[in-house]
Protein backbone atom coordinates (compact mmCIF):
# COMPACT_ATOMS: atom_id res chain seq x y z
CA UNK A 1 0.00 0.00 0.00
CA UNK A 2 1.73 3.22 -1.22
CA UNK A 3 0.52 5.68 0.83
CA UNK A 4 1.11 5.51 5.01
CA UNK A 5 -0.51 6.87 8.21
CA UNK A 6 1.50 8.64 10.39
CA UNK A 7 -1.47 10.09 13.31
CA UNK A 8 -1.42 11.63 17.11
CA UNK A 9 -3.18 8.29 17.98
CA UNK A 10 -2.65 9.43 21.52
CA UNK A 11 -5.64 12.70 21.25
CA UNK A 12 -7.94 9.48 20.81
CA UNK A 13 -7.13 7.44 23.25
CA UNK A 14 -9.85 6.95 26.16
CA UNK A 15 -9.52 5.88 29.54
CA UNK A 16 -9.19 1.82 29.85
CA UNK A 17 -9.48 1.22 26.23
CA UNK A 18 -5.97 0.78 24.93
CA UNK A 19 -3.06 1.84 26.10
CA UNK A 20 -0.89 4.11 23.67
CA UNK A 21 1.66 1.11 22.56
CA UNK A 22 -1.12 -0.97 21.98
CA UNK A 23 -2.26 1.35 19.54
CA UNK A 24 0.89 3.09 18.00
CA UNK A 25 1.83 1.64 15.53
CA UNK A 26 5.35 1.45 13.04
CA UNK A 27 4.37 1.95 9.27
CA UNK A 28 5.54 -1.33 8.79
CA UNK A 29 2.82 -2.51 11.19
CA UNK A 30 0.43 0.22 10.13
CA UNK A 31 0.38 -0.78 6.54
CA UNK A 32 0.51 -4.91 7.29
CA UNK A 33 -2.55 -4.12 9.21
CA UNK A 34 -4.13 -2.47 6.62
CA UNK A 35 -3.29 -4.77 3.61
CA UNK A 36 -4.66 -7.36 5.75
CA UNK A 37 -8.37 -5.29 6.60
CA UNK A 38 -8.40 -4.18 2.75
CA UNK A 39 -7.53 -8.02 1.29
CA UNK A 40 -10.87 -9.36 3.24
CA UNK A 41 -13.24 -7.19 1.23
CA UNK A 42 -11.02 -7.20 -2.10
CA UNK A 43 -12.97 -10.21 -3.33
CA UNK A 44 -15.45 -10.94 -5.71
CA UNK A 45 -17.43 -14.14 -5.46
CA UNK A 46 -20.03 -13.10 -8.05
CA UNK A 47 -17.34 -11.92 -9.81
CA UNK A 48 -19.88 -9.02 -11.18
CA UNK A 49 -17.44 -6.19 -10.19
CA UNK A 50 -14.46 -4.31 -10.76
CA UNK A 51 -12.16 -6.66 -8.32
CA UNK A 52 -12.54 -9.60 -10.32
CA UNK A 53 -10.79 -7.80 -13.25
CA UNK A 54 -7.36 -6.93 -10.54
CA UNK A 55 -5.77 -10.03 -11.25
CA UNK A 56 -5.33 -9.14 -15.14
CA UNK A 57 -5.23 -5.30 -14.79
CA UNK A 58 -3.68 -4.76 -11.10
CA UNK A 59 -4.90 -3.03 -8.30
CA UNK A 60 -7.16 0.03 -8.50
CA UNK A 61 -6.81 3.14 -6.50
CA UNK A 62 -4.23 1.42 -4.50
CA UNK A 63 -3.61 3.71 -0.67
CA UNK A 64 -6.94 5.22 -1.09
CA UNK A 65 -8.20 3.30 2.19
CA UNK A 66 -5.13 4.51 3.94
CA UNK A 67 -5.48 8.06 3.20
CA UNK A 68 -9.53 7.81 3.76
CA UNK A 69 -9.03 6.23 7.45
CA UNK A 70 -6.69 8.58 7.80
CA UNK A 71 -8.62 12.18 6.91
CA UNK A 72 -11.45 10.54 9.20
CA UNK A 73 -9.05 9.93 12.15
CA UNK A 74 -7.29 13.10 12.18
CA UNK A 75 -10.16 15.25 11.11
CA UNK A 76 -13.26 14.66 13.21
CA UNK A 77 -16.14 17.47 12.91
CA UNK A 78 -19.48 16.60 10.97
CA UNK A 79 -19.62 14.52 8.07
CA UNK A 80 -22.27 13.85 5.99
CA UNK A 81 -22.92 9.54 4.56
CA UNK A 82 -24.89 9.54 1.43
CA UNK A 83 -26.01 6.19 0.03
CA UNK A 84 -28.88 4.57 -1.65
CA UNK A 85 -29.71 3.03 -5.34
CA UNK A 86 -32.99 2.55 -6.63
CA UNK A 87 -33.59 -0.14 -8.46
CA UNK A 88 -37.00 0.39 -10.67
CA UNK A 89 -37.19 -2.96 -12.33
CA UNK A 90 -37.67 -5.01 -8.80
CA UNK A 91 -40.48 -6.61 -7.22
CA UNK A 92 -41.05 -4.26 -5.52
CA UNK A 93 -39.57 -1.30 -6.78
CA UNK A 94 -37.23 -0.52 -4.29
CA UNK A 95 -33.68 0.47 -2.53
CA UNK A 96 -30.71 -2.16 -2.99
CA UNK A 97 -29.51 -3.71 -0.11
CA UNK A 98 -25.90 -2.80 -0.69
CA UNK A 99 -25.52 0.77 0.52
CA UNK A 100 -27.46 1.37 3.48
CA UNK A 101 -26.27 -1.05 5.43
CA UNK A 102 -22.56 -0.46 5.17
CA UNK A 103 -23.42 3.11 5.68
CA UNK A 104 -24.89 2.88 9.44
CA UNK A 105 -22.41 1.08 10.22
CA UNK A 106 -19.33 4.19 9.21
CA UNK A 107 -22.60 6.05 11.00
CA UNK A 108 -22.22 3.90 14.05
CA UNK A 109 -18.51 4.27 14.13
CA UNK A 110 -18.34 7.82 13.69
CA UNK A 111 -20.84 8.55 15.77
CA UNK A 112 -19.13 6.93 18.51
CA UNK A 113 -15.87 8.70 18.07
CA UNK A 114 -17.25 12.45 17.84
CA UNK A 115 -18.39 13.03 14.53
CA UNK A 116 -21.67 14.84 14.17
CA UNK A 117 -23.41 12.65 11.49
CA UNK A 118 -26.17 13.07 8.95
CA UNK A 119 -27.21 10.30 6.94
CA UNK A 120 -28.45 11.69 3.29
CA UNK A 121 -30.47 9.44 0.32
CA UNK A 122 -33.28 10.39 -2.51
CA UNK A 123 -36.84 10.42 -2.06
CA UNK A 124 -37.00 6.84 -3.94
CA UNK A 125 -34.50 5.13 -1.24
CA UNK A 126 -35.84 7.00 2.45
CA UNK A 127 -37.33 3.73 3.44
CA UNK A 128 -34.61 1.77 3.12
CA UNK A 129 -32.12 3.97 5.08
CA UNK A 130 -34.54 5.04 7.45
CA UNK A 131 -35.15 1.22 8.46
CA UNK A 132 -30.98 0.38 8.54
CA UNK A 133 -30.82 3.34 10.55
CA UNK A 134 -33.53 1.99 13.43
CA UNK A 135 -31.93 -1.09 12.90
CA UNK A 136 -28.66 0.34 13.72
CA UNK A 137 -29.65 2.23 17.07
CA UNK A 138 -29.19 5.76 14.94
CA UNK A 139 -32.42 7.24 15.91
CA UNK A 140 -31.36 10.41 16.80
CA UNK A 141 -28.63 11.14 13.89
CA UNK A 142 -30.22 13.06 11.37
CA UNK A 143 -31.48 12.04 7.58
CA UNK A 144 -31.64 14.82 5.04
CA UNK A 145 -33.59 13.10 2.00
CA UNK A 146 -32.77 14.68 -1.18
CA UNK A 147 -35.79 15.16 -3.48
CA UNK A 148 -36.23 14.21 -7.27
CA UNK A 149 -37.86 17.26 -8.38
CA UNK A 150 -35.42 20.23 -7.38
CA UNK A 151 -32.96 18.19 -6.11
CA UNK A 152 -29.91 20.53 -7.72
CA UNK A 153 -31.40 23.39 -6.04
CA UNK A 154 -31.64 21.62 -2.64
CA UNK A 155 -27.94 20.36 -2.53
CA UNK A 156 -27.31 24.59 -3.07
CA UNK A 157 -28.97 25.29 -0.34
CA UNK A 158 -27.89 22.72 1.89
CA UNK A 159 -24.24 23.31 1.30
CA UNK A 160 -25.13 27.07 2.28
CA UNK A 161 -26.78 25.98 5.12
CA UNK A 162 -23.83 24.01 5.85
CA UNK A 163 -21.79 27.10 5.27
CA UNK A 164 -23.78 29.23 7.74
CA UNK A 165 -23.78 26.89 10.88
CA UNK A 166 -21.03 23.81 10.97
CA UNK A 167 -19.85 23.34 7.60
CA UNK A 168 -18.96 19.69 7.02
CA UNK A 169 -15.22 18.12 6.95
CA UNK A 170 -16.71 15.03 4.89
CA UNK A 171 -18.76 14.05 2.39
CA UNK A 172 -18.96 10.55 1.88
CA UNK A 173 -20.83 8.86 -0.62
CA UNK A 174 -21.75 4.47 -0.37
CA UNK A 175 -22.89 2.81 -3.44
CA UNK A 176 -24.16 6.23 -4.84
CA UNK A 177 -24.95 6.35 -8.76
CA UNK A 178 -23.24 9.16 -9.84
CA UNK A 179 -23.48 10.93 -13.75
CA UNK A 180 -21.88 9.42 -16.64
CA UNK A 181 -19.07 11.57 -18.14
CA UNK A 182 -19.26 13.58 -20.92
CA UNK A 183 -16.26 14.27 -23.35
CA UNK A 184 -15.40 17.54 -20.94
CA UNK A 185 -14.84 15.28 -18.42
CA UNK A 186 -13.59 12.25 -19.74
CA UNK A 187 -11.00 14.59 -21.42
CA UNK A 188 -9.70 16.30 -18.18
CA UNK A 189 -9.30 13.46 -15.64
CA UNK A 190 -5.24 12.83 -15.11
CA UNK A 191 -4.09 10.06 -16.91
CA UNK A 192 -0.28 9.26 -19.04
CA UNK A 193 -1.33 9.65 -22.92
CA UNK A 194 -3.54 11.64 -24.75
CA UNK A 195 -7.56 11.39 -23.60
CA UNK A 196 -9.03 8.60 -26.13
CA UNK A 197 -11.35 11.25 -27.57
CA UNK A 198 -12.54 8.96 -31.02
CA UNK A 199 -13.72 6.09 -28.96
CA UNK A 200 -15.64 7.87 -26.37
CA UNK A 201 -17.68 9.55 -29.58
CA UNK A 202 -18.03 6.15 -31.15
CA UNK A 203 -19.23 4.35 -28.00
CA UNK A 204 -20.92 7.06 -25.67
CA UNK A 205 -24.05 8.35 -27.66
CA UNK A 206 -24.56 11.94 -26.80
CA UNK A 207 -27.59 11.85 -25.69
CA UNK A 208 -26.85 9.31 -22.06
CA UNK A 209 -23.75 11.97 -21.15
CA UNK A 210 -24.33 12.92 -17.91
CA UNK A 211 -27.04 10.27 -17.04
CA UNK A 212 -27.03 8.04 -14.29
CA UNK A 213 -26.93 4.27 -15.46
CA UNK A 214 -27.45 0.94 -13.71
CA UNK A 215 -24.83 -1.70 -14.17
CA UNK A 216 -27.40 -2.70 -17.74
CA UNK A 217 -26.38 0.65 -18.99
CA UNK A 218 -30.29 1.42 -18.34
CA UNK A 219 -30.63 5.33 -17.66
CA UNK A 220 -31.96 5.76 -13.96
CA UNK A 221 -32.71 9.39 -13.69
CA UNK A 222 -35.94 9.15 -13.80
CA UNK A 223 -35.71 7.62 -9.88
CA UNK A 224 -32.40 9.42 -9.07
CA UNK A 225 -31.91 12.66 -7.58
CA UNK A 226 -29.23 14.44 -8.93
CA UNK A 227 -26.57 15.05 -5.77
CA UNK A 228 -23.62 16.32 -8.00
CA UNK A 229 -24.05 19.36 -6.92
CA UNK A 230 -22.63 18.59 -3.42
CA UNK A 231 -19.67 17.37 -5.06
CA UNK A 232 -19.05 19.64 -7.42
CA UNK A 233 -19.11 22.38 -5.24
CA UNK A 234 -18.30 21.41 -1.97
CA UNK A 235 -15.17 23.04 -1.28
CA UNK A 236 -16.96 26.91 -2.42
CA UNK A 237 -19.08 26.28 0.39
CA UNK A 238 -16.68 24.24 2.90
CA UNK A 239 -13.00 24.91 1.84
CA UNK A 240 -11.08 21.78 2.54
CA UNK A 241 -14.18 19.09 3.21
CA UNK A 242 -12.88 15.93 2.11
CA UNK A 243 -14.85 13.60 -0.20
CA UNK A 244 -14.97 9.80 0.12
CA UNK A 245 -16.49 7.40 -2.19
CA UNK A 246 -17.13 3.67 -2.08
CA UNK A 247 -18.18 1.57 -4.76
CA UNK A 248 -17.44 -1.85 -6.96
CA UNK A 249 -19.25 -1.41 -10.55
CA UNK A 250 -17.54 1.58 -11.65
CA UNK A 251 -21.40 3.81 -11.95
CA UNK A 252 -20.90 4.98 -9.13
CA UNK A 253 -20.02 8.23 -7.19
CA UNK A 254 -15.73 8.62 -6.46
CA UNK A 255 -15.20 6.23 -10.14
CA UNK A 256 -14.00 9.63 -11.95
CA UNK A 257 -11.19 9.23 -9.93
CA UNK A 258 -10.05 6.63 -12.35
CA UNK A 259 -9.60 7.19 -16.32
CA UNK A 260 -12.70 6.58 -18.03
CA UNK A 261 -10.85 3.89 -20.65
CA UNK A 262 -9.64 1.82 -18.02
CA UNK A 263 -12.94 1.55 -16.24
CA UNK A 264 -14.92 0.63 -19.87
CA UNK A 265 -11.94 -1.89 -20.26
CA UNK A 266 -13.07 -3.78 -17.00
CA UNK A 267 -16.49 -3.92 -17.67
CA UNK A 268 -18.16 -6.31 -18.91
CA UNK A 269 -20.82 -6.01 -21.81
CA UNK A 270 -21.25 -3.70 -25.17
CA UNK A 271 -22.45 -0.99 -23.55
CA UNK A 272 -19.93 -0.55 -21.05
CA UNK A 273 -18.42 2.73 -21.64
CA UNK A 274 -21.86 4.41 -20.92
CA UNK A 275 -21.44 3.33 -17.30
CA UNK A 276 -18.94 5.14 -15.25
CA UNK A 277 -19.16 7.77 -13.26
CA UNK A 278 -17.70 11.07 -13.79
CA UNK A 279 -17.44 12.39 -9.94
CA UNK A 280 -14.23 12.11 -8.51
CA UNK A 281 -13.38 12.12 -4.73
CA UNK A 282 -10.88 12.81 -3.03
CA UNK A 283 -10.55 8.88 -1.57
CA UNK A 284 -12.30 6.52 -3.52
CA UNK A 285 -12.31 2.53 -1.63
CA UNK A 286 -13.00 -0.30 -3.81
CA UNK A 287 -14.83 -3.75 -2.92
CA UNK A 288 -16.01 -6.49 -3.99
CA UNK A 289 -19.91 -5.66 -2.77
CA UNK A 290 -19.92 -1.77 -1.44
CA UNK A 291 -21.11 -2.42 2.10
CA UNK A 292 -17.85 -4.47 2.52
CA UNK A 293 -15.96 -1.49 1.25
CA UNK A 294 -17.61 0.49 4.33
CA UNK A 295 -16.88 -1.96 6.67
CA UNK A 296 -13.40 -1.94 6.15
CA UNK A 297 -13.31 1.40 6.21
CA UNK A 298 -15.47 1.16 9.54
CA UNK A 299 -13.06 -1.06 10.82
CA UNK A 300 -9.97 0.85 10.02
CA UNK A 301 -10.94 4.03 11.77
CA UNK A 302 -12.02 2.28 14.76
CA UNK A 303 -8.38 0.10 15.10
CA UNK A 304 -6.41 3.11 14.40
CA UNK A 305 -8.33 5.62 16.51
CA UNK A 306 -7.84 2.90 19.35
CA UNK A 307 -11.72 2.21 20.01
CA UNK A 308 -11.97 -1.24 18.45
CA UNK A 309 -15.01 -1.33 21.30
CA UNK A 310 -17.24 0.27 18.91
CA UNK A 311 -16.66 -2.17 16.63
CA UNK A 312 -17.97 -5.19 19.46
CA UNK A 313 -21.57 -5.19 19.64
CA UNK A 314 -21.62 -5.57 15.93
CA UNK A 315 -21.53 -8.76 15.58
CA UNK A 316 -22.69 -11.07 12.79
CA UNK A 317 -26.45 -11.02 13.74
CA UNK A 318 -26.15 -7.22 13.88
CA UNK A 319 -25.23 -6.85 10.32
CA UNK A 320 -27.79 -9.97 9.47
CA UNK A 321 -30.76 -7.64 10.96
CA UNK A 322 -29.42 -4.86 9.15
CA UNK A 323 -30.28 -6.37 5.78
CA UNK A 324 -33.10 -8.12 7.32
CA UNK A 325 -34.74 -5.23 8.29
CA UNK A 326 -34.13 -3.08 5.27
CA UNK A 327 -36.10 -5.95 3.20
CA UNK A 328 -38.48 -5.92 5.63
CA UNK A 329 -39.35 -2.48 6.47
CA UNK A 330 -37.60 -0.40 3.63
CA UNK A 331 -38.52 -2.42 1.40
CA UNK A 332 -35.20 -3.18 0.00
CA UNK A 333 -33.99 -5.41 -2.73
CA UNK A 334 -31.10 -7.80 -3.63
CA UNK A 335 -29.44 -5.92 -6.32
CA UNK A 336 -28.51 -7.83 -8.94
CA UNK A 337 -32.38 -10.16 -9.17
CA UNK A 338 -34.57 -7.28 -8.07
CA UNK A 339 -35.97 -9.57 -5.32
CA UNK A 340 -36.94 -8.91 -1.67
CA UNK A 341 -34.56 -11.49 -0.97
CA UNK A 342 -32.72 -11.05 2.54
CA UNK A 343 -29.43 -10.71 0.25
CA UNK A 344 -26.99 -8.78 -1.16
CA UNK A 345 -25.37 -8.35 -4.66
CA UNK A 346 -26.71 -11.88 -5.33
CA UNK A 347 -25.07 -13.80 -2.57
CA UNK A 348 -26.49 -15.55 0.61
CA UNK A 349 -25.87 -14.05 4.15
CA UNK A 350 -24.00 -17.14 5.15
CA UNK A 351 -21.27 -15.80 1.98
CA UNK A 352 -21.93 -11.74 2.87
CA UNK A 353 -21.31 -12.14 5.83
CA UNK A 354 -17.93 -13.86 5.66
CA UNK A 355 -15.60 -10.96 5.05
CA UNK A 356 -16.97 -8.98 8.23
CA UNK A 357 -16.08 -12.63 9.99
CA UNK A 358 -12.78 -11.54 9.01
CA UNK A 359 -12.93 -8.28 9.82
CA UNK A 360 -13.61 -8.74 13.57
CA UNK A 361 -10.86 -11.32 13.68
CA UNK A 362 -8.35 -8.89 12.67
CA UNK A 363 -9.82 -6.76 15.44
CA UNK A 364 -9.23 -9.75 17.77
CA UNK A 365 -12.95 -9.75 18.41
CA UNK A 366 -13.77 -13.77 17.61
Amino acid sequence: MGNRIEIEYSRWLMPGIATKREVEMTHAETDERLERLEALVRRDPAGRGLISSEADRGVLCAGHLSGAVKSLVENPGPVVILTGFFIPHANPAAAETDGPPGAVTLGRVLSGLGHQVVLMTDEPCRGGLLASARAAGLDDVPLEVVPLAGASQWCHEFLSRRQQGDGLKHLVAIERVGPSHDLDSMTVQPREGAPPEAEFLERVPNETWGCCHNMRARVIDEWTADVSVLFDRLNEFCPGAVTIGIGDGGNEIGMGAVPWEELVARLPGDHSARIPCRIATDWNVLAGISNWGAWSLSAAVALFAGRVDLVEPLSLDWQYELVERLVAEGPGVDGPSGEAVVGVDGLSMDDYLVPWSGIRGELGLL
